[in-house]
């Protein structure tokens, strides 16, 4: 039952991939499911077909369509505190990000997914939080501050290093290219990186006491 294990994981990384789904969220939709019958996640519709062998069976389906059905073991619906990041870590899961990031442009909030790069967006500065002082294991010192900016899709967390940090306020319109998308505890987390870049479309101006963009 072990040897399948990593298989039934990279086969659900990959659906998570192609469909634009959270990893963690369909993790979690496969284990309500298999309480209830039937669960949702985003686009994907998953059923529970019964047990064999101590392996449930699951059908995923999008609309009409089969996307796919599988069995998992029992237990496996069981674990805890799992790294869902390093489920998305192999080669070919990187091959299917790389692959659908060549045909991204431009891209909603909402369907930034971990591990993809040169991501290009447009949005609003919501929130900004104190810059913080980091000690890096380069042995130096950066200033980091966290950013929350949002579209009509949702909202993510943007960390800028450096010079970057006291660059966007609240109310900016910024324009961000060729980031990439981390997570940390299922947070969206963007980084520009060496390659990134963060521009101010229209900037939030006070005079008078009056706001104006």
């Amino acid at each position: 039952m072990n040897h399948k294990k990593p298989i039934i994981i990279e086969h659900l990384a990959y659906i998570s991939v192609k469909h634009h789904v959270y990893l963690s969220e369909l993790y979690r939709a496969l284990v309500s499911a298999r309480k209830s019958g039937k669960s949702t996640c985003e686009t994907l519709t998953i059923k529970y077909r019964g047990i064999k062998n101590d392996q449930a069976i699951f059908l995923i389906t999008k609309g009409s369509v089969v996307i796919a059905q599988f069995r998992v073991a029992e237990e496996f619906l069981l674990r805890k505190n799992i790294s869902f990041e390093s489920w998305l870590d192999t080669n070919k899961i990187r091959r299917q990000i790389n692959k659908q990031n060549l045909r991204l442009d431009s891209t909603l909030i909402q369907n930034l997914r971990y591990g993809m790069k040169k991501v290009n967006l447009t949005a609003e500065v919501l929130e900004t939080e104190k810059p913080q002082l980091i000690h890096t294991q380069y042995g130096n010192n950066v200033m980091l501050t966290n950013v929350w900016i949002g579209d009509e899709t949702g909202k993510a967390k943007l960390c800028l290093w450096g010079e970057q940090a006291t660059c966007p306020v609240v109310g900016d319109i910024v324009q961000i290219k060729h980031a990439s998308v981390r997570t940390f505890k299922e947070e969206k987390l963007l980084s520009l990186g060496k390659f990134g870049s963060l521009s101010i479309l229209r900037a939030l101006i006070v005079d008078n006491g009056k706001v104006t963009a």
